[in-house]
C-alpha cells in the first residue's frame, strides 16, 4: 500500500470513528505499528489530525478533511445524487457550482448528460472550484466561468473579495450547493467562512438553488452559514434520510428528492 493510500485510509477511519489507536490501525491496514506511528506524526505536522499517546484523534470539532482524501466517502450515494441533479438542469442554462465532492460528481454527471452533448453553449458553468473548472474545460459545448480569488488547498475553491467582481456582474438560472451541513432551521453551512461567503453570493445571483447533500449532512450544523433554508428550492439526497427530516424540510418549503 502506497503512503497516499495509507493516509487516505487512516483519515477515512479517523473521521468515521473520531479516534484511532496505532496497533488497531496497523492491523486494519496490514502494516507495521512503526509505519502507522510515522504516518500519524507526519499527518499531525500537516495539522490533519492530533497525536495522542498511542494513537490520534480528529483535528477539533470543526475538522475538515481535505477534498483529495474525501472522494471515496459515500461515493455511490453522491453519484446517484449527481445524476438526479443533472436531470434538473435544462440545456442552455447558466449553472453555478460550488466546490466539494458531491458537486464534483454533479459536474461529471452534467458532462455526460445526453441532453447537454451539443449547443452554443449547451451549458454555462460558473464555479469557484478549480478542480471542477479543470474537468469541464475540455468540454467544448460548455462555457466555463471561474470566479477568481485565492485558492484554498483543502477544497480547491477560490475565495475572497476578488470573486465579488465576477459574481456581481452575472446572473444564473440555478446554483448547486455542496454543503457540510444542512438543517431545516439553521440553513446550509460550511466549515470555512470565506468559502461560505462566495457560496452565498452564488445563491443570491441564481434564480433557484439546489442543495446536493447525502443524508449524513442533514440535520447537522457547521460554523459558517451559506444561506437560510428559505433560499433553497430543492434538496437532493439519498434514500437513507429519515422521514422526519424530510418532513421538516418540506414544512420549511423545500422540495425534497431522494435517490
Amino acid at each position: 500500500m502506497s503512503r497516499d493510500a495509507r493516509w487516505k485510509a487512516l483519515l477515512e477511519l479517523l473521521v468515521e470513528r473520531g479516534r484511532l489507536e496505532v496497533e488497531q490501525a496497523a492491523v486494519e491496514l496490514d502494516v507495521s505499528a512503526a509505519t502507522i506511528r510515522r504516518d500519524f506524526d507526519q499527518l499531525a505536522e500537516q495539522q490533519m489530525l492530533v497525536r495522542t499517546r498511542g494513537g490520534a484523534v480528529v483535528h477539533g470539532v470543526s475538522y475538515e478533511l481535505p477534498l483529495r482524501y474525501k472522494t471515496a466517502r459515500r461515493a455511490s450515494e453522491k453519484q446517484r445524487i449527481a445524476r438526479a441533479v443533472a436531470g434538473l438542469v435544462a440545456p442552455g442554462e447558466a449553472v453555478g457550482l460550488t466546490g466539494g465532492t458531491t458537486t464534483t460528481e454533479v459536474a461529471r454527471a452534467l458532462a455526460v448528460h445526453p441532453d447537454l452533448a451539443s449547443g452554443t453553449p449547451a451549458l454555462t458553468v460558473v464555479t469557484n472550484a478549480l478542480n471542477i473548472a479543470n474537468e469541464l474545460a475540455v468540454r467544448p459545448q460548455f462555457k466555463i466561468v471561474t470566479t477568481g480569488g485565492v485558492a484554498r488547498p483543502q477544497s480547491y475553491e477560490l475565495v475572497g473579495p476578488l470573486a465579488n467582481g465576477v459574481l456581481g456582474q452575472i446572473t444564473m438560472d440555478v446554483a448547486v450547493l455542496g454543503v457540510v451541513a444542512f438543517d431545516a432551521v439553521h440553513g446550509a453551512a460550511a466549515h470555512d467562512e470565506a468559502e461560505a461567503a462566495v457560496n452565498r453570493l452564488l445563491c443570491e445571483r441564481a434564480e433557484r438553488v439546489i442543495v446536493a447533500a447525502d443524508s449524513s449532512k442533514l440535520g447537522q450544523r457547521a460554523f459558517a452559514l451559506i444561506c437560510p433554508t428559505d433560499l433553497v428550492d430543492t434538496l437532493v439526497t439519498d434514500t437513507a434520510v429519515d422521514q422526519e427530516t424530510v418532513r421538516r424540510f418540506e414544512e420549511a418549503g423545500v422540495r425534497v428528492l431522494t435517490v
